[in-house]
């Protein structure tokens, strides 16, 4: 069984692609403008914390967090973690702190799973995603809060998740693993400048949350580790990610919104999202969307992406019973090697919380607009299946070429669409062209991401 990914390991793999440094672009779509340097700023080392990767330094955090509490309405503070190995169980954040780490410094995550208490399962849920029932609280976790920054100079957060995945594997869990991150209902929230290694499930999860920023990070697991998807905004707004590398063993981007009557029930869906500059391998999919749709998941916007040595390069997944909608998508410059399904469709997904969802509650898939793509090695070009009765709408595919292995590049059902400069020739439900009869139906996102006066939505970061 593979074991997790060292720090060793996370330098050889970022040597080994220097040329994939071009995401680190000098051109921000959601730049992190300066705020002004927190007033006030302690390190954990004040409250007993030490760095030997064997003490236990829960309470240190905890008692540090909790101090620094009384300068919330004074500026807000910073906690400093400075180099060292710092052996952590689950901790909470407060609004208006920066918990800053050291280029040296690696906050490890307890093996022992009661060092990561039961809360509550989603709303939007229904239950823990794995399991009946409550699930284990994120490493690092916050809820309610505003003005959160988690950065460093590539430091570093491990979650020693090779623990969490075989028990996973030997199905003795009692509850939902936890994620590395989670923010839950909180708006202000900016993690850059860190690596993340080896998280239990899901690496950074913002749920319920508003202006979310993710930026400059390393995400890295075992390819075959169990559901370490890397960045899910799930029934969140407002959210920009870029300049990142990941490769984890699901989903390096998943965009959600609850699942099945839960879901449909909360009404809180995942909108305004913009992805810009990632690349990574997975054995999953580079970019997906779903399965839990059910709240819906509107104006995507995701440019210059790199998937490699991965199952599938763009994903959309639902099923009969998630209600919801997919619409106004808008995917491009992508390059994919050594991809299996380039492009994939699943409308059979299944996976339900239990029996009390409504099967005649079907997806809503439409205005789903991929262009200039390009793939070597790949081993089918699409694989596009919708619902019978519940055709995906308005699928467009412009500017796209693909060196194909398999004899049979595209496979489609139940589709609806139109496009143009496919190679190889697409399946006969989208060879109509887009221009000029067509080309008000294919969803075109530049525009769509401005406030009316033409303001970012991501002024919220100049400082105050």
């Amino acid at each position: 069984m593979r074991r997790s990914v060292t720090l060793l390991e996370v330098l050889l793999v970022l040597a080994s692609f220097d040329e994939a440094l071009w995401v680190i672009g000098d051109s921000s779509h959601c730049k992190q403008n300066s705020r002004e340097i927190r007033p006030h700023s302690v390190t954990i080392t004040e409250f007993g914390a030490v760095g030997d990767g064997i003490t236990l330094n829960t309470k240190a955090f905890q008692n540090a967090i909790f101090y620094l509490q009384s300068f919330a309405d004074k500026g807000g503070a910073q906690l400093f973690v400075p180099a060292g190995r710092w052996l952590t169980g689950s901790f909470d954040l407060i609004s208006h702190l920066t918990l800053f780490l050291d280029k040296d410094a690696v906050i490890i995550g307890s093996t022992d799973s009661s060092d990561w208490p039961i809360v509550d399962p989603l709303p939007s849920y229904g239950r823990g995603r794995e399991l009946p029932g409550g699930r284990h609280r994120s490493l690092i976790y916050g809820r309610n809060l505003t003005d959160v920054i988690i950065t460093g100079d590539n430091g570093t957060v491990d979650g020693q998740g090779n623990v969490w995945w075989n028990w996973f594997r030997s199905e003795t869990l009692n509850y939902t693993r936890p994620h590395l991150i989670e923010l839950m209902n909180s708006t202000e929230v900016v993690i850059s400048n860190l690596t993340f290694l080896n998280s239990p499930f899901w690496t950074i999860h913002p749920v319920y949350c508003s202006q979310v920023i993710v930026q400059n990070v390393t995400i890295l697991a075992p390819l075959d580790s169990p559901n370490t998807d890397g960045i899910d905004p799930d029934s969140s707004d407002d959210v920009c990610i870029e300049d990142c590398y990941i490769s984890t063993g699901d989903d390096l981007i998943s965009i959600k919104s609850g699942w099945d009557e839960y879901g449909i029930s909360y009404a809180r869906p995942s909108s305004n999202i913009i992805i810009h500059r990632l690349a990574g391998e997975t054995s999953s999919s580079g970019i997906a969307i779903g399965s839990e749709m059910s709240g819906g998941i509107s104006e995507v916007s995701a440019e210059d992406l790199q998937f490699f040595n991965s199952n599938i390069g763009i994903r959309i997944k639902t099923t009969p019973g998630r209600g919801g909608y997919v619409r106004n998508i808008y995917i491009s410059n992508v390059t994919m090697t050594d991809v299996k399904i380039a492009i994939r469709f699943t409308g059979q997904y299944g996976e339900h919380p239990d029996e009390s969802y409504d099967p005649s509650a079907l997806p809503i898939i439409d205005k789903i607009t991929i262009k200039d793509v390009t793939g070597e090695n790949i081993r089918q070009a699409g694989l596009l299946e919708g619902i019978e009765g519940d055709n995906f709408l308005n699928i467009c595919l412009s500017n796209i070429n693909f060196n194909v292995t398999s004899k049979s590049p595209w496979n489609c059902s139940y589709i609806m669409g139109y496009s143009n400069l496919v190679f190889p020739e697409t399946c006969d439900p989208l060879r109509e062209g887009i221009f000029p009869e067509h080309s008000s139906a294919c969803y075109h996102l530049s525009n769509h991401l401005q406030r009316p006066s033409g303001q970012n939505r991501f002024t919220w970061l100049v400082p105050r």
